[in-house]
């Protein structure tokens, strides 16, 4: 299975463009089977978003939270709502605890190759080599690392790929899309198949997946470093 386990739609906040249909449309278009709506601050109402995907059953739709803590942004699977507290990455960390839920660190070094003055990092002050970056307090608390984001530079992406692979993290994979442009530019293989957001979550722990940047180039091979 194939999904985009980042997405932002209209309900989520003005940043976005991209109404719940139109990524639907965009979804089955791009051949992906499900897709996470990863809102910031939530967005949807339970129920809505019950009836909406029933409506779509031949996608699963998987609804997740987008959150701005002290150390970057973090989606939460398993939370669908804000919940009072949780910018604090420790207080996020024990709530999707509560919910069987879990933590991935999102485009963790977006600006990171940025020269200053423009070196505008959630997560650094400045340029560290990988050996710095890889002890990060962030990366000791989630799960999981986002290693293809389709709104960062490949640079970015293979930084947040070799992060991973020393720390023995699980990566995943997701659009940011915004819009229907680059739906499905980053998205996660699953070995397994699955109906269900718990069946998603089971997989996500149990850590069988791969993260991939060719869906729209006709494959869905593993995203790797590319050879110098």
């Amino acid at each position: 299975m194939i999904l985009d386990l980042h997405v932002h739609t209209v309900k989520g906040g003005p940043d976005s463009n991209l109404t719940p249909d139109e990524l639907v449309r965009e979804a089955r278009r791009v051949g992906l089977d499900g897709v996470c709506l990863s809102e910031h601050g939530g967005g949807w109402d339970r129920w809505e978003f019950k009836e909406f995907a029933e409506q779509n059953a031949d996608l699963l739709l998987i609804p997740a939270l987008e959150v701005d803590t002290e150390f970057g942004h973090i989606i939460a699977f398993g939370l669908e709502s804000y919940v009072s507290g949780i910018h604090r990455l420790e207080n996020l960390r024990k709530v999707v605890d509560e919910r069987g839920g879990f933590l991935v660190s999102v485009h963790p070094f977006r600006r990171f190759f940025d020269k200053p003055p423009l070196f505008k990092s959630l997560l650094f002050k400045r340029p560290v080599p990988l050996d710095e970056a890889v002890e990060h307090e962030v990366f000791q608390v989630v799960d999981a690392i986002e290693a293809v984001n389709g709104a960062c530079t490949l640079e970015e992406n293979e930084f947040a790929l070799r992060t991973a692979r020393l720390l023995g993290k699980p990566c995943v994979g997701g659009s940011d899309a915004h819009s229907t442009h680059g739906l499905g530019c980053g998205a996660t293989v699953f070995e397994n198949e699955f109906d269900s957001a718990q069946g998603f979550l089971g997989e996500l722990i149990a850590g069988r997946y791969h993260p991939t940047n060719g869906l729209l180039k006709g494959h869905s091979n593993a995203f790797e470093i590319a050879p110098d």
